[in-house]
């Protein structure tokens, strides 16, 4: 039987690109904002923070807008773009901001009409109201 590192070992390398940003949280713990392999490009889950700006909103509806700003641009840098998403995870600290969350949601993605769930998640970040991960497909 052959082993599992020995699979590793003849698979041919895996191409990766890691895209990342200005956020410290990547630098610390070792984490890319994306990573595109194989045609795909999976995003790390994105806050409102405004890094350029070392800003956030109080509002989630206006964390959800700058959260997907930094998601297409991540995803423009890797090829893609907000019409290439297939999943979308979206974490809210509080689930009654939903009813704020969704028209963002909608305005954004109404034709493209990815997979995705919307969930309520203990966020690491004290001011963050919404962190939201992306899988997209290169075209």
């Amino acid at each position: 039987m052959t082993s599992l590192a020995a699979i590793a070992r003849a698979a041919p390398p895996l191409e990766r690109r890691f895209i990342g940003t200005a956020s410290p949280l990547e630098r610390a713990a070792g984490l890319s904002r994306a990573l595109v392999q194989d045609g795909w490009v999976f995003v790390s889950g994105t806050t409102g923070h405004d890094h350029a700006a070392g800003t956030i909103a109080e509002d989630v509806a206006q964390q959800t807008h700058q959260a997907l700003h930094t998601i297409a641009a991540v995803l423009a840098e890797a090829g893609a773009g907000l019409a290439d998403v297939v999943q979308l995870r979206v974490h809210l600290r509080d689930p009654a901001d939903a009813p704020r969350v969704t028209p963002v949601l909608n305005a954004y993605f109404a034709d493209v009409r990815p997979a995705g769930s919307i969930v309520a998640s203990i966020l690491i970040d004290p001011v963050a109201k919404i962190e939201i991960e992306a899988t997209a497909r290169l075209p």
